[in-house]
């Protein structure tokens, strides 16, 4: 079911990757990154070593100071230079091996941003508060763009330029969520796909505790309460 189904020609991409004292999981992940493409890791204060490894496995390092995934993320995008441009949790709870057949998919304009569908695979991998927070998020998404997705999951892939376009403010967690409004309300084809959810590296620091489950749905209340902001659709093949 999640076979990578390697491309005569696939499209070139850059791979952002949030990291934050993710050294245990960032050998697994950067050796599954697809061949040819450039590893941003974007190190968001890490007090393990990771730029260190990341570097080491040669990925491109970037340092963001200021605490946030949102900031994080958004250094990645801003330090991105292919067309593409791809997202992914640093922690190993999901395959970057699956980002190639997903960038295929937006380069054949199925999609203008498309999305993993998180599955998890095994008893306790997404734990209930942080499921259940992501479907109250599914719902008031919904209600407010009349998109119909289950999951606001980190994996994605679209356009750099077009992403550059949606001019995104969040640098805490409502980073992705602002990024899935502001695609709907341009206009964009926002679509998922299912991906396996693995048993992360470590403890999350976002969803692994209720406190935290519960500053991200604030941040994401807060970005789905901003007014909508007329923005140019995505050019297709137009490249960075």
């Amino acid at each position: 079911m999640w076979r990578v189904t390697p491309s005569a020609r696939p499209p070139r991409a850059d791979l952002v990757l949030p990291c934050l004292d993710e050294a245990e999981a960032l050998p697994w992940v950067l050796a599954r990154v697809p061949s040819g493409w450039r590893a941003i890791v974007v190190d968001n204060g890490s007090a393990d070593g990771s730029a260190d490894v990341a570097r080491s496995l040669g990925a491109t390092v970037v340092h963001e100071p200021r605490r946030g995934f949102g900031a994080a993320c958004h250094a990645g995008l801003l330090a991105a230079r292919a067309e593409f441009v791809c997202f992914c949790d640093c922690d190993a709870s999901m395959d970057p091996g699956l980002l190639a057949p997903m960038a295929e998919r937006v380069a054949a304009g199925e999609a203008d941003l498309l999305l993993g569908r998180r599955r998890p695979q095994g008893r306790g991998v997404w734990p209930a508060h942080a499921r259940a927070g992501n479907i109250a998020v599914a719902r008031m998404l919904r209600r407010r763009t009349g998109l119909r997705l289950h999951d606001l999951g980190p994996m994605r892939v679209a356009r750099r330029d077009a992403l550059l376009g949606l001019e995104l403010t969040d640098r805490r967690s409502g980073y992705p969520l602002q990024m899935v409004v502001r695609a709907a309300d341009a206009g964009w084809r926002v679509a998922e796909t299912d991906v396996p959810y693995l048993p992360r590296s470590g403890k999350s620091k976002v969803t692994g505790t209720w406190r935290g489950t519960w500053h991200a749905v604030r941040d994401m209340r807060r970005v789905l309460a901003e007014p909508p902001v007329a923005r140019p659709a995505p050019a297709a093949g137009v490249s960075a």
